[in-house]
């Protein structure tokens, strides 16, 4: 997998930017989701419409029960069945209707969550298309897999059970709370009490456990992260006999991933029985009080049997949301995960009435270009360069020289700290980005293939009219359509998992056989060769110079007989160019070039 595009590497900490600071932004997180929500306000309108009607109709019940005990004579032995029957068949249908507007509701709530989740998603991934490279170059790999998957999946859970709960919740609560008052205000001054306890716990215990969500899911990250390199270094660890340093090394992230998930969980399902003892508290009270009240006179039997019921109602939804209190926290830790990285810095727009750069000759100058990826490390100083349409510029030196950053510069991956960079004599930062990178073709020392068929990668890069007699032109070209039309499937052979189902040669030959396919007038070679063996290579600068004829080249390379033949060599040490002309000059110059060449073939 392509890691990134020039970037030195380190060791990789969890940005700080990754992890959210305390108590600031739930309200900013609630509203940012309630912009989601307000793309499909009619559904959720209509859920609410559900959730109220549903409600109601359960709200009915104790009521109603009330209302048939009341036909009972206690003492007399005398019933009224039929108002008995009546409010009993009542209170039956009442229940069915609630049961299946309760089922709608899941229903809409499950497609609405759908909606959602599917549309930050795309946000997401669009996001990452506009974001600079340098994000990619600082943040691993599976920590953005785990926001994509996981912390969108846990919103996704939050928005249709754990939502739909809080609604319910909210109607049942105050409904409840309004056929108490009508029944006995004075019994209601029992969950003064208990109610105030009850939230004052939530809080508090909110307060302190929230950060511990944060951390699970930073860890979850730091864990993905460490995963997707392992997994993509198999072969080095194996051949170095590292397995159980590397296993040691995951046990250890694995371990501090669980002890997150620990105490978060721990802590977090600390509300639930906390809130459920408080609500069994009250209900112990309303019974002893309400019976004093019937035994005064002061309230029916029915009344005190449907107050106990309201009881019920209005303290259950409470302990409810309190037990997924830990979920809501879960959620809210996802989703500000979720909203930093939309949040982060994008390459900066093209400016007003950008040029298009069409019809590119390929003239490139770089004038006096300094540039560092830390503002105190400059990697290239006052560089220098002009090129003439069709020339063939190779770009030397030893590792850390500042090689592949140049090509950085020059696709305005990343825009130079001083200097400027001109193409047909206009300043790239003057042109469109899309239009400057669509001047380039180029073919990476890093492979990238997709999972398709072998025709599909290979069109690819096509710029113009894609036809399988030019698919096969730019394969023979390459010298991979031998090795294509000897698989069973042929051109129809699937990659996958980035084409390990053929070797790391045929894999850059494909990527070349790409590249072939674009009509751009400028070409980036960096060490497109160097997986390859020395016949083969020989074999495709063959191809190359068909390929390379009436283009701006420009490559990279650190086997010196790969760019003998270039109009002119950049020779670089140290971020600036020391050497400068064709191979036979700068060897009588004996001087860098000199030595590097014959240090080279020499050993």
């Amino acid at each position: 997998m392509n890691k990134g595009f020039g970037m030195p590497k380190g060791p990789v900490a969890t940005d700080p930017r990754n992890v959210p600071t305390g108590g600031a932004k739930k309200l900013k997180v609630l509203l940012r989701l309630g912009v989601y929500i307000f793309k499909y306000k009619w559904l959720f309108l209509f859920a609410l419409l559900v959730a109220v009607a549903s409600n109601l109709f359960a709200l009915s019940g104790p009521k109603l029960s009330g209302l048939a005990i009341d036909a009972i004579e206690f003492g007399e032995g005398h019933v009224d069945f039929e108002t008995v029957f009546y409010y009993a068949g009542l209170m039956a249908v009442f229940y069915v209707l609630s049961s299946l507007l309760g089922y709608l509701l899941q229903v809409i709530m499950i497609n609405l969550s759908r909606s959602i989740v599917r549309q930050m998603r795309e946000d997401i991934f669009a996001k990452l298309m506009r974001m600079k490279i340098g994000y990619f170059d600082k943040t691993q790999v599976g920590d953005i897999i785990s926001r994509i998957s996981y912390d969108i999946d846990t919103i996704n859970a939050t928005l249709s059970t754990d939502f739909v709960q809080i609604c319910t919740t909210v109607i049942t609560v105050f409904g409840a709370l309004g056929m108490m008052l009508s029944i006995s205000p004075r019994l209601c001054l029992v969950f003064a009490i208990t109610v105030p306890a009850s939230i004052l716990f939530t809080i508090y215990n909110t307060k302190h456990v929230r950060p511990l969500f944060r951390a699970r899911s930073a860890k979850l990250g730091e864990l993905n992260g460490y995963a997707e390199e392992m997994l993509s270094g198999q072969r080095t660890i194996r051949a170095y006999g590292r397995e159980k340093e590397m296993i040691a090394r995951f046990d250890k992230r694995n371990t501090e991933a669980v002890d997150a998930y620990y105490k978060a969980d721990y802590y977090g399902t600390l509300v639930g029985p906390t809130v459920n003892f408080i609500n069994n508290l009250s209900l112990t009270m309303v019974s002893m009080f309400g019976a004093l009240l019937y035994l005064g006179g002061a309230i029916s039997l029915g009344n005190v049997s449907s107050f106990v019921l309201y009881s019920r109602r209005f303290s259950a939804p409470i302990n409810e949301v309190a037990n997924i209190v830990s979920e809501l926290q879960s959620a809210a830790s996802a989703a500000e995960r979720v909203f930093r990285l939309l949040d982060e810095e994008e390459e900066l727009a093209d400016v007003a009435d950008a040029y298009g750069f069409t019809d590119v000759k390929g003239e490139l100058e770089t004038e006096n270009v300094q540039f560092g990826y830390e503002p105190d490390r400059p990697i290239i100083k006052n560089l220098s360069i002009k090129t003439k349409p069709g020339q063939v510029i190779a770009i030397v030196g030893p590792t850390g020289a500042g090689k592949t950053t140049i090509i950085n510069l020059l696709m305005r991956f990343y825009d130079v700290d001083s200097g400027e960079i001109r193409l047909d004599g206009t300043p790239i930062r003057e042109g469109e980005r899309a239009a400057l990178r669509r001047a380039y073709t180029m073919v990476l020392q890093d492979t990238w293939l997709f999972s398709g068929t072998i025709r599909d990668n290979i069109a690819y890069g096509a710029s113009g009219e894609v036809t399988e007699e030019r698919i096969r032109e730019c394969a023979k070209a390459a010298g991979i359509d031998s090795f294509i039309r000897g698989l069973p499937d042929g051109y129809d052979t699937v990659i996958t998992d980035e084409g390990v189902n053929v070797s790391k040669g045929q894999r850059q030959l494909l990527t070349i056989a790409r590249a072939m396919m674009s009509d751009a007038p400028m070409l980036i070679l960096d060490e497109a060769t160097s997986n390859v063996d020395s016949r083969t290579e020989m074999r495709i600068q063959k191809a190359m110079l068909s390929l390379m004829k009436g283009r701006t080249c420009f490559v990279i390379a650190h086997r010196l007989s790969t760019v003998r033949g270039a109009d002119t060599i950049l020779v670089l040490r140290d971020g600036e160019v020391i050497e400068a002309g064709n191979h036979d000059e700068l060897m009588n110059m004996k001087g860098f070039y000199h030595s590097l060449f014959h240090a080279q073939f020499e050993g």
